[in-house]
């Protein structure tokens, strides 16, 4: 999950999306509890680390404490994430990718400038980057 996806039980509940996307975050983590894996990264700790409400800040902390893993930035997923910024991803964006093409099956997040460009460019990533309504919906039904 990227930042956005941890952040979305916080945002304003009245928009319906978003309020779909908050339950299936929140239904995903729960699961992460027990038999998925969250996989966290030193770019999540940071993005978070940035976010200007101490509040938000302290309750995305909590959430991705539950990660059974962590990713560090080193020179492959620097360079990897170099690349992936060429089809129109910010130096974030592109690090939450890069990162989770090293440890993960899916990354999931709620940014729709995200998943138009890893759909766009989907050959060129080396991860499905879904949006974690969908993704809960195909993992239910398999």
């Amino acid at each position: 999950m990227d930042v956005c996806c941890i952040n979305r039980p916080f945002d304003d509940q009245k928009n319906e999306r978003i309020r779909m996307e908050s339950e299936a975050v929140l239904a995903i983590l729960n699961r992460c509890l027990f038999d998925w894996t969250l996989i966290g990264s030193e770019v999540i700790d940071y993005e978070i680390s940035k976010t200007p409400d101490i509040e938000r800040q302290r309750k995305a902390e909590r959430i991705i404490s539950i990660s059974k893993e962590k990713v560090f930035v080193n020179d492959v997923i620097a360079a990897r994430a170099l690349e992936i910024e060429k089809i129109g991803l910010k130096p974030t964006d592109s690090l939450h990718i890069s990162c989770a093409e090293m440890s993960a099956e899916v990354m999931l997040t709620t940014d729709d400038e995200i998943l138009r460009s890893a759909i766009k460019k989907n050959a060129s990533l080396k991860i499905r980057v879904m949006n974690p309504v969908r993704w809960l919906f195909n993992v239910l039904e398999n």
